[in-house]
């Protein structure tokens, strides 16, 4: 199959960038937004198209990108794409939704796969986003070109539902070092350590991580806190991780209780923070601040 269009649906804070490396490679590039003066933005700027729904699941790939998995079923139903199509979502959806939909969409002669991306804003833009597939690998190994321009990574990792799998868990790992990583500040700022060089010697030694390294001085000891990734949407993340575990009776003591935080923090802080402003509900407990 040749791809000759692709359209992306949901232009939010991933989305707009993921999209915008789209025209590099293919000349019909639809994009569709909820408010639609977004899309004709993005069109402005990034030589793409804004068309209707209707028109973009029309072609020949269909990416979306949306908050919950729900919304993306409520947009198949409302504009089911054409027979022969293949549906690349990276929402950081649910996976017995992807189940669902690639059972629903086969009897359409539409292929579905779930790909949610991992990278933040940062990666979006430069198109090196990490993408883990979960559906039919026939698919993928159709759709990957369309893919590639927007990824550092595409990784086939299992059948419907793998993929978001595979992020909820990613995610809730990350939110298991932010808060771990906070728990640990609090306690040498109770000893009067210097923080900015405390977070030297971690990032030296065994206890770093990718929170360490890129998130906790940018926006915690900074106390800026800078929108992208919304902690509503990483405690969503957390729990689906953990419905996992319970349909599957995993035990998982730690996993369980940061998706508890997550919540906690989501419903007590004003919406929409940033995922990292989770630490200010221990800040609260603690009754200091972390910088």
């Amino acid at each position: 199959m040749a791809i000759e269009s692709v359209a992306f649906i949901g232009l939010g804070a991933m989305g707009w960038h993921m999209a915008a490396h789209l025209p590099k490679a293919f000349s019909d590039v639809r994009v569709w937004n909820r408010t639609f003066s977004k899309a004709e933005q993005h069109a402005q700027l990034f030589s793409t198209t804004a068309t209707s729904l209707e028109h973009a699941v029309q072609a020949d790939v269909i990416f979306s990108c949306l908050p919950t998995s729900q919304q993306v079923e409520d947009i198949i139903a409302q504009a089911p794409p054409k027979a022969g199509s293949i549906w690349v979502d990276c929402t950081s959806g649910e996976p017995q939704s992807a189940q669902k939909l690639a059972q629903s969409l086969k009897a359409r002669q539409v292929a579905y796969l779930d790909a949610p991306v991992s990278g933040q804003t940062i990666g979006a833009e430069k198109g090196t986003l990490t993408v883990m597939v979960g559906g039919d690998a026939e698919a993928l190994a159709i759709a990957s070109v369309a893919i590639q321009p927007f990824a550092g990574m595409i990784e086939y990792v299992g059948q419907s539902g793998a993929g978001f799998a595979v992020k909820a868990v990613n995610n809730i790992l990350m939110a298991v070092n932010l808060w771990s990583l906070a728990e640990g500040m609090c306690n040498l700022k109770a000893q009067a350590v210097d923080l900015n060089a405390a977070l030297k010697c971690i990032n030296a030694s065994s206890g770093q991580s990718g929170i360490s390294h890129n998130i906790f001085a940018q926006r915690v000891l900074s106390q800026e806190f800078p929108l992208t990734f919304a902690l509503n949407l990483l405690a969503k993340d957390a729990k689906i991780a953990t419905d996992l575990a319970s349909d599957s009776n995993t035990v998982m003591p730690v996993l369980q209780l940061t998706q508890q935080l997550l919540r906690s923090a989501s419903n007590s802080l004003p919406q929409p923070s940033d995922f990292s402003s989770a630490v200010k509900l221990l800040e609260q407990w603690n009754q200091t601040q972390l910088s």
